[in-house]
């Protein structure tokens, strides 16, 4: 960076302004998307105090350009990586600017990177190598099997699954047995629960009456990480040749749903999208290998 760039040199501590600004900012978020945001602020500050720029008085749009080949060049990360930290930046900005901190946003015109998303990681895994992992994780533990359920056949996100208590699933609704849960963004959510998948919980359960669902081996609540080296320690034991991970099991509900014909509006429903684009991305990848107009065009031609 020349010595002609107009920069505002940041004090050695960042004052009590910017603390709350920051701060304020992150308090609008909670659990993971807290933890994300709250690295990609740290790494813009601390990247702004090796130049001696303020965080956020007198940033100019060429700054956060900079900042971003700084992720790409430096830190390696991938494009979907940087174009999450630019939105932060984005929306951190547009705020500023809401409250009247700045004049304006200097983040509102940064390129983003391009990056296309892996249609193959939103197909999830085939029926049969679903049905394999169940046997495998029947035969591993009660946790293991109700684990390899709730996530397979509920399409609960992982900490979701790791959250619930046997207390949460001992409600009936209209002939129906109940899981209550916190879902993403602290929203209340509650599905009704499949006959095997609630055979599994309750045999997760077994004589307990309360407390955590899921347990590690050593009787401790499962956490995501466990829980996702579970799943693929199960994978490996069923033969599965791919990585698989939670997620790829939440995708393998929403494509099996989108499979078996069920409106697309309730699968939005069913997996808790807040846009009916995130449902459709699973339904463009789903399209795109069975009802390719590939296959339609090579019919045709052939007739």
């Amino acid at each position: 960076m020349s010595d002609a760039t107009p920069i505002e040199v940041l004090p050695r501590n960042l004052s009590a302004e910017h603390d709350l600004l920051i701060a304020g900012f992150l308090a609008r978020y909670k659990s993971e998307s807290f933890k994300a945001y709250e690295l990609d602020m740290r790494l813009w500050v601390d990247w702004c105090r090796s130049y001696g720029l303020d965080p956020i008085f007198g940033i100019k749009r060429a700054h956060i350009e900079l900042f971003a080949r700084y992720l790409e060049m430096e830190r390696n990360n991938k494009p979907a990586t940087v174009a999450r930290r630019l939105t932060c930046l984005r929306t951190f900005f547009w705020l500023m600017e809401e409250d009247e901190i700045i004049p304006k946003s200097p983040a509102t015109n940064v390129k983003m990177p391009r990056w296309q998303v892996d249609m193959r990681k939103k197909i999830g895994i085939e029926r049969k190598e679903y049905v394999a992992l169940m046997e495998a994780a029947r035969e591993s533990s009660p946790s293991d099997e109700a684990l390899i359920a709730i996530l397979g056949q509920m399409g609960l996100r992982v900490s979701e699954a790791c959250s619930l208590n046997i207390e949460d699933f001992q409600d009936t609704e209209r002939g129906h047995r109940m899981v209550r849960f916190v879902g993403k963004n602290t929203k209340a959510a509650s599905m009704p629960i499949p006959i095997p998948v609630l055979r599994s919980m309750e045999r997760a359960a077994g004589d307990r009456k309360s407390g955590p669902l899921l347990l590690r081996r050593d009787g401790s609540r499962m956490t995501r990480r466990s829980a996702d080296r579970v799943v693929k320690r199960i994978a490996r034991k069923a033969g599965l040749q791919k990585t698989i991970s939670c997620h790829t099991l939440r995708h393998t509900f929403v494509v099996a749903a989108l499979d078996a014909n069920v409106p697309l509006r309730e699968v939005q429903l069913a997996a808790r999208h807040s846009d009916i684009r995130q449902t459709l991305m699973y339904d463009r990848g789903r399209v795109s290998l069975d009802r390719h107009a590939a296959y339609v065009v090579s019919a045709f031609m052939a007739n």
